[in-house]
């Protein structure tokens, strides 16, 4: 349950970060997003570290980081698929409604977290935080 809130909380930040690096930085939907999910995971690792697997805090910051970037690799390019296809198909399924086309890198972000969620839970609790 954990790990789930803190996924929940991980959503905002990523959608955040993704505004961010659209507005702020001006980066395309592409590199925003590897941005953002690079921002998110660090939060979701530290929190995770901290609160859902506190007993298991074993081995240096850096090190462990690196690893859960690693492992979840995997569940980011579930996520990662999953938003370059919500932003395709979701192009095609809205074109002509702009007001609407905006929302959908903040749609692909929800959908990819959702995807990747269960993958990532079970990499991390097997393979990270033991």
């Amino acid at each position: 349950m954990r790990f789930t809130t803190i996924g929940f909380f991980g959503l905002f930040v990523d959608m955040g970060a993704l505004w961010f690096a659209l507005n702020a930085l001006s980066l395309n939907l592409y590199g925003g997003r590897i941005f953002s999910f690079l921002v998110a995971a660090t939060f979701t690792w530290g929190c995770n570290r901290l609160y859902t697997f506190r007993e298991a805090r074993g081995g240096g910051l850096l090190g462990q980081w690196l690893k859960f970037l690693s492992v979840n690799a995997v569940g980011g390019l579930v996520n990662f698929a999953v938003y370059v296809a919500v932003l395709h198909q979701g192009a095609v399924m809205l074109a002509g409604r702009a007001e609407l086309l905006a929302y959908l890198p903040y749609v692909g972000v929800a959908a990819g977290s959702a995807a990747g969620l269960f993958l990532n839970f079970a990499a991390s609790k097997r393979l990270i935080f033991r």
